[in-house]
């Protein structure tokens, strides 16, 4: 593989690993997965053989699964019982941690004021794609239905992910890139700790679906 030359999306497809890579260096491998790797090095100003090295050093040493050899319905399976139950989970208690701290803490220096609505919005949002998935979209790409008849539908997922991009900059914008000031309480630190783990498992769930599960329906 040229990694160089190859879109940051096929190169999270291929090896798994890599996204603990660009997660790491804050590269968008599921709505901007299409540029190369060299593209997205030069927008961030980052040293694209360094990543290139580190890449190679996670495949070594910490191999992860590929789907590639999985079919669609067991990928619609882990998306749902992996993903989208792990925002069901997880994003309510968010939400109220951060109507905690902006109400405890609104006078402080830093505080993510805005960020309980933005979340309530993003998770709105969330819940009626999961929606349209599970009730629409999935259950035709488990019967095998390809091409044509899932072309709209599979526009429309990759635009809401769009979507989601979108408020996870926001949560970033609002929270001073998720650092953590001084002062911070164990609720307000707690409440940065989810917003990391949520903003890598939607960039993970995001780019299961744009790099992998949608492109077999579309061939």
């Amino acid at each position: 593989m040229d990694t160089l030359n190859t879109p940051i999306g096929d190169i999270a497809r291929e090896q798994p690993s890599s996204t603990r890579v660009f997660l790491r260096h804050k590269l968008d491998f599921c709505c901007g997965g299409r540029r190369t790797l060299r593209e997205v090095c030069a927008k961030a100003g980052l040293d694209p053989d360094q990543i290139v090295r580190e890449l190679e050093q996670e495949q070594a040493t910490s191999p992860s699964q590929s789907w590639d050899h999985s079919s669609s319905a067991e990928l619609v399976d882990h998306i749902i019982t992996t993903y989208h139950e792990q925002l069901r989970r997880d994003v309510p208690p968010l939400i109220d941690a951060a109507r905690k701290v902006e109400r405890v803490h609104a006078d402080k220096i830093g505080a993510p004021l805005g960020l309980a609505d933005v979340l309530t919005e993003f998770w709105t949002e969330m819940q009626q794609h999961m929606m349209k998935e599970e009730r629409v979209l999935f259950p035709m790409l488990r019967a095998g239905i390809r091409g044509s008849q899932v072309y709209m539908p599979v526009r429309v997922m990759e635009h809401e992910h769009d979507e989601h991009g979108v408020h996870l900059a926001r949560i970033r914008e609002l929270t001073g890139d998720l650092q953590l000031p001084p002062h911070a309480c164990a609720t307000w630190s707690a409440l940065y700790n989810g917003l990391r783990a949520m903003e890598a498992e939607l960039m993970e769930h995001i780019h299961l679906e744009n790099n992998v599960l949608f492109p077999r329906a579309s061939d």
